[in-house]
């Protein structure tokens, strides 16, 4: 683990995001904000400028903040605290229908239980039977990831 941003694919995932103009919640265990804010606001990746990346991005301390009122998480990293969160809470507070898309295969374990309490879980690698889902308008979590 570490706290290297340098070609981050999260980057890339955030900024086509913000360029479709989604509001994004980011929390990073590791990654201050600024950093962040600097990362997505850099003129290679980004044709926005910087004040639609501070209108469009909250940074977070804490994940459980971050998820609130949002319809999808997108985990881009493999921090162990994304393997142990209490994602029962998380559901009850986000929009519905509310996604995971779990970019690392770290939830993995967890998909059975995951889908059971409502989550619509999408795998980078793995595909998982589950019910068709509408359009929907979405707040986004995604997670600044390390190069691993």
């Amino acid at each position: 683990d570490t706290g290297d941003t340098r070609e981050s694919a999260s980057i890339y995932i955030c900024k086509y995001l913000i360029d479709e103009g989604a509001r994004l919640n980011i929390f990073d265990p590791k990654v201050r904000k600024e950093q962040i804010l600097q990362d997505l606001s850099h003129p290679s990746r980004s044709e926005e400028d910087t004040d639609k990346v501070l209108h469009l991005v909250t940074i977070f301390s804490d994940p459980y903040e971050a998820c609130e009122n949002t319809h999808a998480i997108v985990i881009c990293t493999e921090w162990d605290i994304f393997k142990t969160l209490d994602y029962k809470r998380i559901y009850k507070e986000m929009q519905k229908p509310a996604f995971i898309f779990d970019g690392r295969r770290i939830l993995d374990h967890t998909h059975d239980y995951l889908q059971q309490l409502g989550f619509q879980v999408e795998t980078i690698g793995k595909k998982i039977g589950q019910k068709t889902f509408p359009n929907w308008n979405c707040n986004l979590l995604a997670e600044t990831n390390d190069r691993s």
